[in-house]
């Protein structure tokens, strides 16, 4: 064993010589230190009552995220500042703002939810004190409530926010003193073991590329919104694990490009996608929820080759190239190509996903739509990303790229053909929808059927055309927001 696992919990530090590549923080918040107000409901981070927040040290400073205990990784906390109900107070040493404005409000009943939604409300009070209805509906994706209800949450979280407080906070008046001691913990190569369970740091990206050439097959960890569940609900054995969640953050925007690194979050690259592909938002923000979003990583999205990731379709459709690393070599690969079947990708041993380059869409009209069960934090059943250049009145160009129809992302070639060289109308996109039917025989499974994947591949060209076409086309598109 080499360093130490350190963070600080609450206004503690913990140093632990310890840890196991499958210890959880949950597990460690709930049995270790007996801090029960962290709940555990669905062990899957999807429901938010294990929600904490983990204050890290980016380039921008000391930020504070709303995350999921139960999927998160202990020794992913290193180098952090895990904050747990137990430590909100109000300035008096009593109920936070947010939980007073819940008791007023009536916003718990049987109260297990209550600690999640309290502190991923406490995310949204302290980084952004003017929310409205709709941003706090968005904060609050990865929190479920089924008896409550969601209105007098939200009023709840209207009332904290319009009571203000925030520059009193715990968290404001010890950031300077919180982020030096984070900074005193060094990033070196930290190996823990417990028993045969073992763990790693690395200290950079170098290190990270040696590790890869001395270890066979070792479990990558980035955001773990993946590899949580491996131990969660399949119990299975990922030893050694090297967490890579504080690498690859780096972001460099060109004249025709942007090149981000593979550790980026969702929540990290969002800014980017609201400024240079604002089609691309609202499909964004349906990643996971806000926990998940906090976590889960741009580079892992498509390093784990899964048929129905969300964010390989629309970078397909962008054109996107990978850039993949093995010790100081590198080499590019269009990411459509990086999908080769189910289960393999073009990705050789010692070989990792370093950063994504993403052509900027320039003149191209840009869609990504998805499909689930629940509008919300939910697992896609069909996702697409659409891109059709014009030159003039004619499509010169169509990259169309769906998720969950095959065994990978794949692009729809036949409805490509059938939009290129065609005079830009509904005629067009008429023929490209009923193309679909030649380009996937996607599967039936407990998402949807095999038939509704189908139609619904096809309607969402067709809706895509009606967006386009402005004026008169219809409602296709509705914006949500409960009231105060």
């Amino acid at each position: 064993m080499t360093g130490k696992l350190r963070f600080l919990l609450n206004d503690r530090e913990v140093a632990l010589d310890q840890a196991g590549a499958s210890d959880t923080l949950l597990d460690f918040l709930r049995i270790d230190r007996r801090m029960t107000g962290t709940k555990e409901g669905c062990a899957e981070g999807d429901c938010g009552a294990c929600t904490v927040l983990v204050g890290r040290l980016t380039d921008a400073g000391l930020i504070y995220e709303p995350v999921n205990a139960c999927i998160r990784f202990l020794v992913s906390c290193h180098g952090c500042h895990v904050v747990t109900v137990e430590h909100l107070r109000g300035p008096d040493g009593g109920l936070h703002p947010i939980q007073t404005a819940m008791v007023e409000h009536h916003g718990s009943q049987c109260g297990f939810c209550t600690p999640g939604f309290v502190m991923s409300l406490y995310g949204l009070w302290m980084g952004n004190p003017q929310a409205d209805a709709a941003q706090v509906e968005v904060a609050l994706q990865g929190n479920l409530c089924r008896c409550t209800g969601y209105e007098p949450i939200i009023k709840a979280a209207l009332a904290a926010q319009s009571a203000g407080g925030q520059a009193m906070d715990a968290l404001a008046v010890e950031r300077d003193a919180v982020t030096a001691r984070l900074r005193a913990i060094r990033q070196e190569r930290v190996d823990l073991t417990r028993g045969a369970d073992r763990a790693i740091i690395p200290a950079d990206v170098d290190d990270l590329a040696a590790l890869l050439l001395e270890h066979d097959k070792p479990t990558l960890i980035a955001g773990a919104t993946d590899v949580g569940l491996w131990v969660t609900k399949f119990l299975r054995d990922i030893s050694p694990a090297i967490f890579i969640g504080h690498l690859m953050k780096g972001v460099e925007v060109t004249d025709g490009e942007v090149k981000i690194g593979a550790g980026v979050t969702y929540t990290e690259a969002e800014p980017l996608i609201a400024r240079h592909i604002p089609e691309a938002l609202d499909y964004w923000q349906r990643i996971g929820g806000w926990q998940v979003r906090n976590m889960g990583t741009v580079g892992g999205n498509i390093a784990n080759g899964s048929p129905i990731g969300d964010t390989p379709p629309l970078l397909i459709a962008l054109g996107a190239r990978i850039v993949l690393r093995k010790g100081d070599a590198r080499r590019e690969v269009d990411l459509q190509d990086y999908f080769i079947e189910y289960g393999k990708q073009d990705r050789g041993p010692g070989e990792f996903v370093e950063s994504v380059i993403i052509p900027l869409p320039g003149d191209a009209r840009i869609a990504a739509y998805k499909i689930s069960k629940r509008r919300d934090s939910d697992i896609s059943s069909v996702a697409v990303g659409i891109s059709v250049t014009l030159d003039g009145d004619r499509i010169a160009d169509a990259r169309i790229a769906f998720g969950g129809m095959a065994a990978t992302p794949k692009r729809a070639a036949g409805a490509e053909a059938a939009l290129k060289g065609q005079p830009w109308g509904e005629a067009a996109f008429e023929a490209a929808a009923r193309a679909i039917a030649d380009d996937f025989t996607p599967l039936s499974d407990m998402r949807a059927s095999a038939d509704y994947r189908s139609a619904v591949a096809a309607n969402l060209i067709r809706r895509f055309w009606l967006e386009q076409a402005g004026e008169g086309a219809g409602p296709v598109r509705l914006d949500y927001a409960v009231g105060a």
